[in-house]
């Protein structure tokens, strides 16, 4: 009778079952934070990268020689990727790219150590 009940010794016990899942849930403890910081990151690169994109098509526009005056609309207001909005500003001379993050989800610290560029979430790029 003993011999039967200890045939049938497949499969894993409730605590390594118990073990395996622990040892997930640390690990998605630590990865999460992670990747939620990694992810509010990049709002802030989309905003510089539309930044620098307006600027590239601004160089752009002023190669061709009969492109020598700005700009000029009165609300300057352009819609780039998700959300965010931009505003051409200045001179000839000296033209001033704003890129609102429209998320909102641009993270302090990250703006902090960027800080001649971003103020509250505003990246404002400068072309001399």
């Amino acid at each position: 009778m003993l011999q039967k009940l200890r045939g049938n010794s497949k499969g894993f016990t409730l605590i390594e079952l118990m073990i395996v899942i622990a040892i997930i849930g640390i690990l998605a403890a630590i990865a999460i934070p992670n990747f939620i910081a990694y992810r509010n990151k990049a709002y802030c690169s989309r905003a510089e990268s539309d930044a620098n994109n307006l600027a590239a098509a601004l160089s752009d526009y002023y190669s061709v020689p009969s492109h020598t005056t700005l700009i000029t609309d009165d609300t300057a207001l352009y819609t780039v990727s998700d959300g965010n909005s931009a505003t051409i500003s200045g001179n000839t001379d000296s033209i001033t790219i704003t890129v609102t993050d429209g998320s909102g989800n641009c993270p302090t610290d990250y703006q902090n150590s960027q800080s001649a560029e971003w103020t509250s979430d505003v990246y404002t790029k400068l072309m001399e």
